[in-house]
């Protein structure tokens, strides 16, 4: 290199530098944005004073309230990933590519309900004497208090006749936003989630919006489509509970009677799914394509955004029985200390269910033979000859 050329070398990265500082203190200075320490990125001399080191805490107190606060952490992540794929879901109508991010965000919350079940090994150090030794300095603070929590159910869709006694899942907050300040802002805030459609209420309508045998949602023949696909399915369901009984036939008469009244029952209850209250749900009828026919091309993202559903709520009830049986370990079964039945009342959470109709919908399946013949299979990408 001539040193006319290094001169020149020279002269562009000082400008470029001084472009790179110019861009920095626009941001905010150094420290604030660009030249960022790993202490000032993650606000780390912060972060480090809020574990109440200060009131001299020992350190089972301190792990105890480490656990706690990085669970709130994650509930915070848990809110952004949800909300974004309800944004997703609520677009009218949702694009394709837009399918595959859902899915991410919802792997990602499943994945996080899974580490933070294994939080509770941690917590699980704690004895019960080490416990003991400072829970009456958490006063009536309990975990029923963490308003992330109850957004992130209501985000989800948890309806409050399917909480333990039907419970209003923000009466403690009402009460609480009475001293004002950042508790009035929570309520506000928990007030306005529950205001919106839910994840399963955007789930339910795109799902409703399943081409079905080639009929379009807004199609004319739509109706028609849909109510002869339903009949066939039910048809089959029945053949395949008379087959099953046939099989059976070395059965005793009481035995027989029996499977026949299981049968009988389990027939019902797929008539009074998909046709519920004498009406069509097209959004079951929706859901049980997708599952029925999962192997054609076009439905490979719903059913993987339908199975990302059932692996979330499935993590969450892993979760919370977890939860209870850590409880259970080191305090019995004591009252809790916001005056909950303590460890019935965390394994009365863990059969919370929220996406009902992708659950039962898997008890009305016909053996893939057993299928409706599929029309309009070049819709779908797929044909016999393919």
């Amino acid at each position: 290199m001539h040193r006319n050329e290094s001169g020149v070398l020279v002269v562009l990265i000082q400008r470029q530098r001084f472009k790179w500082t110019a861009s920095c203190e626009a941001m905010g200075g150094n420290g604030e944005s660009g030249n960022w320490t790993y202490g000032d990125y993650l606000r780390l001399h912060e972060l480090l004073e809020l574990q109440g080191d200060e009131r001299g805490i020992s350190a089972d107190e301190m792990h105890f309230i480490i656990v706690h606060q990085t669970f709130e952490l994650w509930f915070k992540q848990i809110i952004r990933e949800l909300s974004e794929t309800r944004e997703i879901l609520d677009q009218v109508p949702v694009p394709e590519d837009d399918i595959p991010r859902a899915v991410s965000h919802l792997e990602r919350t499943t994945e996080i309900f899974r580490l933070m079940a294994n939080q509770w090994t941690v917590l699980e150090t704690l004895t019960p004497q080490g416990f003991l030794a400072f829970r009456d300095g958490l006063g009536t603070a309990s975990g029923f208090e963490s308003f992330q929590m109850r957004e992130f159910e209501a985000l989800l869709g948890l309806e409050t006749e399917d909480r333990m006694f039907g419970m209003d899942p923000i009466k403690t907050f009402r009460k609480l936003s009475e001293r004002g300040g950042k508790d009035e802002e929570v309520l506000k805030r928990l007030e306005e989630q529950m205001q919106k459609s839910s994840l399963f209420e955007s789930l339910i309508k795109w799902i409703e919006r399943t081409p079905i045998m080639g009929s379009s949602f807004d199609g004319d023949d739509d109706k028609d489509v849909v109510r002869a696909y339903v009949e066939a399915h039910l048809e089959s369901h029945l053949k395949m509970g008379q087959d099953a009984l046939e099989r059976m036939s070395d059965l005793d008469t009481e035995g027989a009677d029996r499977m026949r009244e299981r049968i009988d029952s389990s027939h019902q209850s797929a008539v009074s799914f998909l046709i519920p209250d004498g009406e069509i749900s097209r959004s079951r009828a929706g859901l049980l394509f997708i599952e029925s026919y999962r192997e054609l091309p076009l439905l490979t993202w719903p059913r993987k955004l339908i199975d990302a559903f059932v692996e979330l709520e499935e993590s969450m009830a892993k979760w919370r029985h977890d939860h209870a049986r850590m409880v259970e370990r080191i305090i019995g079964k004591r009252t809790g200390t916001g005056g909950t039945s303590g460890v019935d009342y965390l394994d009365a959470t863990a059969r919370y269910r929220i996406f009902k109709d992708l659950w039962e919908v898997r008890t009305i399946l016909v053996k893939p033979q057993n299928r409706p013949d599929l029309i309009n299979a070049e819709f779908y990408g797929y044909t016999v000859d393919s």
